[in-house]
């Protein structure tokens, strides 16, 4: 015995019972009652008439059997170090003062600072500087390069 389903309210229908709708692009519906084909066919929504299979089940209506509610597992929080960092010398830098943290600041400043001096200073020496002045090139000028170019 093949049972068929409601295309509009989800109720089965058992053999020689109902309708058939087939509409004009050949989908197939099928029909419990009158009632239900004339509100498809008002083309009313199953899911706002409270009777229908699928307003109850999106209203979660008539399910008894599933009253465990689901678990849900807590996150927990792990702290670790970062790339370049582990996690004691970020708890240290976390619980320093910012006093602290200001001095050594301004110690690392001022050491990049004496690090580049002493670089662009040693740079410095061992290039002998060249007199900077007119170039020694003769100046061609653009009609000049024209006329280079070839006989046209």
């Amino acid at each position: 015995m093949k049972v068929e389903i409601d295309s509009f309210s989800g109720y089965r229908i058992y053999p020689s019972k109902g309708k058939l709708f087939v509409r004009g692009d050949s989908k197939i519906f099928r029909f419990a009652t009158s009632k239900n084909e004339s509100l498809f066919l008002q083309r009313k929504n199953p899911r706002k008439i409270a009777w229908t299979q699928v307003y109850r089940r999106m209203h979660k209506k008539g399910i008894t059997e599933e009253v465990a509610k689901k678990r849900s597992r807590r996150t927990v929080k792990h702290q670790r170090g970062i790339v370049g960092a582990d996690l004691a010398s970020i708890m240290a830098r976390r619980n320093q003062t910012a006093q602290a943290r200001n001095e050594a600041r301004q110690a690392a400043i001022t050491k990049a600072k004496t690090e580049k001096r002493e670089k662009e200073e040693k740079k410095a020496a061992s290039k002998p500087k060249a007199p900077r002045g007119p170039s020694t090139a003769p100046k061609v000028s653009r009609q000049q390069m024209k006329g280079s170019k070839g006989g046209r």
